[in-house]
């Protein structure tokens, strides 16, 4: 998808400036043609000389290095871009884009350009975690810049946690399915799509709760992948410490019936419901005010049936595509099958969680797409955005089947 491409790589002062080089060989190696502007900062990590032994293009770095009196360069560059790239991104060049400050080569030729822009953060966790960073990012979202989440990982600083430069071979990967995306338009631009993520928690006392061990992060990544798409995203999320992705809305929630709530006042406008979410079955019959004390004797707490809100959802149902997910032990696929047919679903995913993989909390995830139209699917081992990938070409697939 790169190849005859003309890419500007913009490259700002942190040490994952190495890994520019990398993303500069290999966008050559496809075919790309690719001009580098740095910052001044860049420069303190990589020579100009290095990305011009790799792209055999001129570097950019000074906005008033005019070799061409009948051009403006930052003009001339902006306007030559089918595609431009910042990585890594920092948090100040990320601060500067989402301001409009334009005061060096880089920020100037971004502000010019209409080349769809491809953002790939690299930074200390807690500068990327900072609500200035974040909300500079949604306003480039907003903008219709498109990120590259950074991976988690040892940091150069020292830190362990998400803010490392996705590696090269990603960052292209990413950027050909999004090109190719928009060269062949998702059936799902515009749909209204919501999305359950996470646990809940059944208060038993002030500070003692039930819950489970879900992560959300399947739901979170089918959330992400269906902005990506174009859809508009409600995710309606138990307690995550997971970041929102960009150009979701999320609704925070903490109970089942918080939850419930909240999925039906949404429900009525939505085009696809997928509930990921790992709701409670049971709460506690009787909560207290106050703190339980500590007794010799066992304790045993009577617990309650928590609204069924798949079971509700599937009652209701009108227009709406309705995907459940099953997460099972033992007999998955029969018991997916079975919830398929009780709750009137359109699709169900089942996932044995005791698979090595498959489990809670993890990155990866295998399952089985089971439809009301009789289709089956196997969902190998992967990511689990590769996962909310397949989900949404099956749904996709389903849904223009109906219509034909």
């Amino acid at each position: 998808m790169v190849k005859g491409k003309k890419v500007v790589l913009g490259v700002s002062g942190g040490i994952a400036a190495y890994k520019a080089c990398a993303l500069t060989s290999k966008l050559v190696q496809k075919g790309a043609v690719v001009k580098v502007i740095m910052t001044e900062h860049a420069r303190e990590f990589v020579t100009p000389l290095t990305f011009q032994a790799l792209s055999r293009q001129p570097v950019f770095t000074d906005t008033f290095d005019e070799k061409d009196p009948e051009k403006i360069a930052h003009i001339d560059l902006a306007d030559w871009a089918d595609l431009f790239i910042l990585a890594p991104a920092t948090a100040n060049t990320i601060g500067k884009a989402a301001n409009g400050i334009a005061d060096d080569m880089l920020t100037t030729t971004l502000l010019a350009t209409s080349a769809n822009v491809f953002v790939a953060p690299a930074m200390n966790v807690h500068m990327y975690a900072h609500p200035a960073v974040q909300k500079n990012m949604q306003t480039l979202t907003e903008y219709g810049y498109q990120f590259i989440e950074p991976g988690e990982g040892l940091l150069a600083c020292g830190y362990v946690g998400k803010g490392r430069l996705e590696e090269p071979e990603s960052i292209i990967e990413v950027i050909e399915k999004q090109m190719d995306a928009d060269e062949s338009p998702s059936y799902l631009r515009g749909k209204q799509i919501v999305v359950t993520a996470g646990p809940t928690r059944e208060s038993l006392d002030p500070v003692r709760f039930f819950t489970n061990r879900s992560s959300g992060k399947m739901g979170y990544a089918i959330a992400e992948i269906a902005a990506n798409l174009g859809a508009h995203v409600t995710l309606i999320s138990g307690p995550s410490p997971l970041d929102v992705p960009h150009g979701v809305k999320r609704i925070d929630v903490e109970t089942a019936e918080d939850m419930y709530k909240e999925v039906l006042r949404h429900y009525e406008q939505a085009d696809i419901v997928i509930k990921a979410a790992a709701v409670a079955d049971y709460r506690p019959k009787i909560t207290f005010d106050q703190k339980m004390k500590k007794q010799e004797e066992s304790l045993v707490v009577e617990m309650e049936r928590t609204q069924d809100i798949l079971k509700a959802l599937g009652e209701k149902k009108e227009q709406q595509y309705l995907v459940g997910f099953a997460a099972e032990t033992t007999n998955a696929l029969q018991y997916g099958k079975e919830k398929l047919d009780r709750k009137n679903l359109d699709a169900v995913i089942i996932n044995d969680v005791s698979q090595e993989g498959a489990g809670f909390s993890g990155d990866t995830n295998e399952a089985t797409f089971i439809s009301k139209q009789g289709r089956v699917e196997q969902l190998p081992l992967s990511s689990k955005r590769q996962i909310a990938r397949q989900l949404f070409s099956l749904i996709e697939e389903e849904l223009k089947g109906v219509e034909q």
